[in-house]
């Protein structure tokens, strides 16, 4: 064996499982997902569609990634999260040449909707992964959430100084430095390798009461906290504030989850899942309750920050806690995939409704509103019966 053999494998061994190549992996996936979607309706609409199509565009990228989810999540516990993986990633960076050299609205839908559908596809598979990989979750997730805002940032400034089009010659990059680093990881729970993962049938999720009871909670709570976060910035420049300024709230948002990922290993194994849904439901009610009772700007703000992302995040880690306690392991990715294709289906509904409601009534009035539905959540939450699921080991340090 040659020495420039040995060192390209002694290289590949310290790429492989690396912390680097799940850094990779989580900050590149999260920065191409904000790079595509977060200026969607300012880069179509310069290209001179209306509202009504883009709306078009993007509620046809939640219907195809509600249909695909449950498909992609029985092929990942099939065939292994990596390999799906590597394919969804691949196939994305190839929608996204697609989209960017698309101009009628039927192809930007369609290819829009493709890259949306792989990308939301894997999203069920990437926290699985971060409570799977040798490093503790929040080590891992971390860089997902500081990919997204750093992602939101830069389509911001590509389109500001280079050109809207080249956002999406970026993303390709990005999703190709995804799959690098996806390439790389090797996950400890892989059931698609195992002849025993096609023992359990997808359908016995049909017949688990606890799982389709937490379903409804988690689906109702998710499609009302999408239809805020489309309707917050609009709220806050109705509120008088500036475009900038309720970006630059909003970015800093989404930095006031950090805390809780990175010591999720502080309290994720020690606090019963019903509490945490609890506690993530309520205080989203007192989040609603300030922006419908119009309390001072200052209060919105800082519960914004306490609620918005950071409340969203508690209960995507405890989605993984509650389905590995109450979900066979051999569909555990099927049954994750499955509540994130009801999180679209919701978020579909909401957000055709929130925008009735707000047309009809005003802003005070869709958050009073909401504020009240989100109350029947957290009374259907609290008969909730559910394993404290503390066992897991899910999110050690």
């Amino acid at each position: 064996m040659t020495t420039n053999t040995m060192t390209m494998e002694r290289e590949h061994f310290r790429f492989r499982n690396s912390y680097l190549s799940y850094f990779m992996m989580y900050s590149f996936y999260y920065l191409s997902w904000a790079l595509f979607s977060a200026l969607i309706s300012v880069y179509l609409m310069g290209l001179g569609f209306s509202g009504t199509e883009v709306s078009l565009v993007v509620s046809a990228s939640y219907l195809s990634s509600m249909i695909a989810q449950p498909f992609i999540g029985t092929a990942s516990d099939r065939f292994g999260i990596k390999k799906v993986n590597l394919v969804l990633f691949l196939l994305a960076a190839l929608g996204g040449i697609f989209f960017m050299t698309s101009r009628s609205l039927i192809t930007i839908a369609v290819s829009y909707s493709f890259v949306l559908l792989l990308i939301n596809g894997a999203n069920p598979t990437m926290e699985r992964i971060a409570s799977c990989s040798p490093y503790s979750y929040g080590k891992i997730r971390i860089w997902g959430t500081i990919g997204y805002a750093l992602g939101s940032q830069l389509a911001g400034l590509i389109y500001d100084y280079i050109s809207a089009s080249a956002i999406f010659k970026v993303f390709v990059v990005t999703m190709i430095a995804a799959v690098i680093g996806t390439y790389g990881t090797e996950p400890s729970f892989e059931t698609g390798e195992t002849e025993s993962a096609e023992k359990v049938s997808p359908v016995t999720l049909l017949m688990n009461k606890k799982y389709l009871y937490y379903l409804a909670v988690y689906g109702l709570y998710s499609g009302i906290a999408s239809m805020c976060n489309t309707y917050a910035p609009s709220f806050f420049t109705s509120e008088g504030l500036s475009a900038s300024l309720t970006s630059t709230i909003l970015s800093l948002a989404v930095m006031c989850e950090l805390p809780l990922i990175l010591f999720s290993w502080m309290f994720m194994d020690k606090i019963p899942s019903k509490v945490l849904i609890l506690t993530a439901v309520g205080v989203t009610v007192l989040q609603f309750a300030s922006y419908g009772l119009n309390l001072p700007l200052p209060v919105q703000i800082i519960a914004t920050f306490v609620a918005k992302h950071p409340m969203g995040m508690l209960l995507i880690m405890t989605n993984l806690k509650v389905v590995n306690s109450i979900v066979d392991q051999k569909i555990q990715i099927t049954a994750l995939a499955v509540v994130a294709a009801v999180k679209s289906l919701t978020g579909i509904l909401f957000q055709t409704a929130g925008g009735a409601v707000l047309d009809a009534c005003g802003y005070q009035n869709l958050f009073l509103i909401f504020t009240g539905a989100l109350v029947l959540v957290l009374a259907m939450a609290s008969f909730m019966k559910l394993p404290s699921g503390n066992n897991s080991g899910l999110f050690k340090k």
